[in-house]
């Protein structure tokens, strides 16, 4: 089955594989009720906010982009239904303003905002704000955003919820430099070396620090408090038993304001650079079906635990002889496409249904793994340079087609790449009836993608 893609044409389903893949199920959308909103804005840009606008229009849902002025014709305006103007060259006066997108929302009339991933997509105030204006958010709840983005709360919650944690301890911060620092070093004893310090409000690997033993502990303390405090506005610190290469497995979970709730198995996440995914799979080549099963449980306890609702995923670090809860992203994933691949389900589309308060119609005895799919992600940085950005233009910008590969993007040939936005040019998605097969295909379609004018990784 081809179907045209974000930014040229890709064919997911190969033909010989017709009995291992299904294809994205188009939903009988205007037969099913109640209505809730029939118009998305959608507050974000690239890629995902292309991906978000093709579910729109797959489920004849009018689509919205919004731009700022550092934004040069870019894809996904051209691809939405309509567009709308926020005023400003930076982040914090387009893309991270809540009022200036709930003001657009209400400018043109949509009665849905989806956040996409990144941006405000996890900031609690944001979804709070948009449920107080009266239009529909498409995610979890304020409160559910809150619970699991401080991770010292999340930690608590899943001790409630009987989810596997790594030993860990918390600090009390009673203002007294010296109580703290003697504090610290009780705790790091009884949680035990090598440990890591990690911000309670962090995330990509900032306010984090390892520590292999009680030398290092206070300058540890000290740079990641003031590393936290600096990125998040929040120094709170705690301690975490640092495990030697664990497997970094997450588990993608779907709830509905019904109490009905299913996890779509993991992805395999462990290939990461600077605590960034590179490449990701499904199903992971490390995961037996008993452990799998056991894991999609604990994903569903942690969302039951605060009530999830949406499209979510938690991960989890893996070593042998057990599992251990990591933290709970609530929001759609980046990697997102990769269960897509090997579940048939498209969770953007299942995130609109959940939006309109209609129930799951899947079941977990029906949900199995299809084959193997693999996703990189396409940047625009110089390898030989650090990894550093690259700039210019997308002189030549020609994609990889064929069976079993998909390609979500949000640029084009022509577009100027630039330093104002992530540099994440494109995700190239590909299956295979098993994994020996889709590493195969990945490496051809690596090799027949033609990129000119920028530096890229691949």
């Amino acid at each position: 089955m081809a179907e045209r893609g974000l930014s040229g044409r890709y064919d997911w389903t190969d033909r010989e594989e017709r009995g291992l893949v299904v294809g994205m199920a188009t939903l009988d959308w205007m037969t099913e009720a109640p209505f809730k909103f029939s118009k998305v804005l959608i507050a974000n840009r690239g890629e995902i906010a292309c991906r978000i606008i093709r579910a729109c229009r797959e489920m004849s849902l009018a689509s919205v982009a919004i731009y700022s002025d550092a934004d040069n014709d870019p894809l996904h305006v051209e691809m939405a239904d309509e567009s709308i103007h926020l005023p400003g060259d930076d982040l914090a006066s387009t893309y991270l303003s809540g009022s200036a997108i709930i003001n657009a929302c209400r400018a043109v009339g949509a009665d849905a905002i989806h956040p996409g991933y990144g941006f405000l997509s996890e900031r609690a105030d944001f979804a709070e704000l948009v449920e107080a204006s009266g239009i529909i958010w498409i995610g979890p709840s304020a409160k559910a955003i809150d619970s699991m983005g401080d991770k010292v709360r999340a930690r608590r919650l899943m001790a409630e919820a009987g989810v596997p944690l790594v030993p860990g301890a918390e600090l009390v911060d009673s203002g007294d430099l010296s109580e703290l620092m003697a504090q610290l070093h009780a705790r790091a004893a009884e949680v035990g070396f090598p440990l890591l310090l990690k911000a309670s409000a962090g995330g990509g690997g900032k306010g984090m620090r390892a520590v292999d033993g009680a030398g290092e502990l206070d300058s540890a303390y000290l740079s990641a408090q003031r590393e936290a405090q600096s990125s998040f506005g929040d120094g709170t610190v705690y301690l975490e038993r640092r495990l030697i290469s664990p497997r970094h497995i997450e588990i993608q979970v779907l709830c509905d304001t019904h109490g009905n709730g299913v996890h779509l198995l993991e992805r395999e996440c462990s290939i990461q650079r600077r605590h960034q995914k590179v490449v990701e799979e499904a199903p992971s080549p490390h995961i037996s079906e008993s452990l799998r099963n056991e894991m999609g449980a604990a994903a569903l306890a942690a969302a039951q635990s605060v009530h999830y609702v949406g499209a979510g995923t938690v991960e989890f670090l893996v070593v042998e002889g057990g599992f251990f809860f990591l933290e709970m992203n609530t929001r759609l994933q980046v990697e997102h496409p990769v269960t897509e691949m090997v579940t048939g389900v498209d969770l953007v589309q299942e995130q609109f249904r959940i939006g309109c308060g209609l129930p799951l119609t899947l079941n977990q005895e029906d949900i199995t793994p299809r084959g193997h799919a693999i996703e990189v992600r396409i940047y625009a940085e110089d390898a030989a340079n650090n990894f550093l950005p690259a700039t210019g233009p997308l002189s030549l910008w020609r994609p990889p087609v064929g069976p079993g590969i998909r390609l979500d993007s949000g640029v084009r040939e022509g577009d100027e790449v630039s330093i104002d936005f992530d540099p994440m040019l494109a995700k190239l998605v590909v299956h295979g009836s098993d994994r020996a097969r889709a590493i195969e295909r990945m490496r051809g379609a690596l090799t027949d993608f033609g990129i000119l004018g920028t530096t890229t990784n691949i």
